[in-house]
């Protein structure tokens, strides 16, 4: 993994919005990747910032999301999707019919993900995709345990994930839906180019168990180990660990 340390969030988030308008640059109709949570706030701050000035078209883009909770429609204040609409889709020229989110309120989960994983099939996987990480080393909604999915799938929140959630739900943890969609390792696994980017103290015991830990569905994210593209961004706190590596 090749690992960078910024001297802050704003300067990597910065970067890696200037990362993204280069890929689209390079090729217009890239498939991306998109997480949410809190770490790619100021990125998508920084990517609606070069829209505005011009610098970023996402005409061409196609967007596939890593997660959605269950239970919740996609017009829900608290959904994922109202949260990417809200900080990114509104704001940039995104084509509605190339922007793809798993929709918690399906009824029947099993079928929406057999639906999900087909449409990612069909647009050729993810060229570039941004991941966070979970305080337990989760990365989308793939959980910490004895084994893992390959396939997008109806995976059980941790009390850690649901705590970093709350704030979307008004702090109330007990709010937070139990259970969510999320696309699996096979997916995260197969594209092209991935950045994980991780801010803040809270981040750098899963950082340093990803890059320097042993392989184990325990810790989810080291599997990106086996993946010849990561780009892992890190704040000073986040990479505290990590001291001569990268």
């Amino acid at each position: 993994m090749n690992v960078r340390v910024f001297s802050s969030e704003v300067d990597a988030a910065a970067a890696c919005a200037a990362h993204v308008a280069a890929a689209v640059r390079e090729k217009p109709s890239l498939v991306l990747g998109l997480p949410t949570g809190r770490s790619p706030l100021n990125v998508y701050r920084q990517m609606v910032a070069l829209h505005q000035r011009g610098e970023l078209d996402f005409s061409r883009v196609t967007t596939f999301n890593l997660d959605e909770f269950l239970g919740l429609p996609p017009d829900d204040p608290c959904s994922l999707r109202a949260y990417m609409d809200r900080h990114l889709f509104q704001h940039v020229n995104l084509t509605p019919k190339r922007v793809h989110f798993l929709d918690g309120s399906a009824e029947k989960a099993q079928w929406e993900c057999a639906r999900y994983d087909a449409a990612l099939e069909a647009a050729g996987g993810i060229d570039l995709l941004l991941l966070g990480i979970g305080s337990n080393g989760h990365v989308a909604f793939n959980e910490p345990g004895d084994s893992l999915q390959a396939a997008s799938h109806r995976a059980r929140l941790s009390r850690e994930t649901r705590l970093a959630m709350a704030p979307i739900f008004g702090d109330e943890i007990s709010r937070v839906p139990m259970a969510a969609l999320t696309l699996g390792m096979g997916a995260l696994l197969k594209a092209r180019r991935v950045i994980l980017l991780a801010f803040g103290v809270n981040k750098a015991a899963a950082v340093t168990a990803m890059v320097r830990g042993p392989i184990t569905s325990h810790c989810p994210a080291s599997l990106l180990q086996l993946h010849g593209q990561v780009e892992v961004w890190v704040d000073s706190e986040a990479g505290h660990g990590l001291e001569g590596s990268g």
